[in-house]
């Protein structure tokens, strides 16, 4: 029953990059105004106010962009933690990091009405000195999915391995990036909330090239090395 449940209620949750919406006929929305100075960005960029801008993989340009932001410093279950929301074309969701030297920390993530809880939290990315092709690192957390009324709606095992493939190359609309190319296998016993496969691009002091949803880069509202 809890599977059920679950299913029925995350659809939205956890398809919401899965499809894109018909093509919009009103401009494209305005880009993020806040900057930040380079000075001040850190290997996983992390500041306040940083804001990057999105488009589908093989999408043509121009189309409604999806915006992802860095909303600063909350406290997500009881612990400190680092709020980044994605909005554009319906999505709205938010995941909740704690981000240092050592790595980066998933500790869970919202869209409205549910909450998805992990713990222990899932490592996204490791130690900032770690980085090199071959690289593997993999763990497993406790998932609870929670409605806005308190109420669980469904438990489970999530177990993930990311592996470094390569360096190399790429261009985006947004430019020329170094890029780690990382694979992100997931698995779970409550129905599969993400695709098995997936991969991304990461550069430092900009963050993700590629989104594992498949989104590129298009823009950003600060610098980079």
């Amino acid at each position: 029953m809890r599977g059920r449940a679950f299913s029925l209620l995350t659809v939205p949750l956890l398809t919401l990059l899965g499809a894109c919406a018909p093509a919009a006929t009103k401009t494209a929305a305005a880009p993020v105004e806040a900057s930040t100075s380079v000075s001040s960005v850190s290997f996983y960029p992390r500041e306040t106010g940083l804001g990057w801008t999105y488009l589908p993989e093989g999408e043509a340009a121009g189309g409604p962009p999806y915006m992802l932001r860095a909303l600063g410093p909350t406290v997500f279950a009881g612990q400190q933690a680092l709020a980044f929301q994605l909005t554009g074309r319906g999505a709205d969701q938010t995941w909740y990091r704690q981000i240092s030297a050592a790595g980066v920390q998933l500790l869970g993530f919202r869209k409205p009405g549910v909450t998805a809880r992990l713990e222990p939290a899932w490592t996204e990315a490791p130690a900032e000195g770690a980085w090199r092709v071959g690289l593997s690192w993999e763990g497993q957390s406790r998932i609870s999915l929670t409605s806005d009324d308190g109420k669980v709606q469904a438990q489970g095992t999530l177990r993930y391995r990311y592996d470094v493939q390569d360096r190399r190359r790429v261009t985006t609309p947004a430019g020329s990036f170094d890029v780690w190319v990382v694979t992100r296998q997931i698995s779970d016993d409550v129905g599969g909330l993400f695709p098995q496969t997936q991969q991304l691009w990461f550069t430092p002091f900009v963050g993700d090239v590629r989104t594992p949803e498949g989104l590129l880069l298009t823009g950003r509202n600060f610098g980079g090395r």
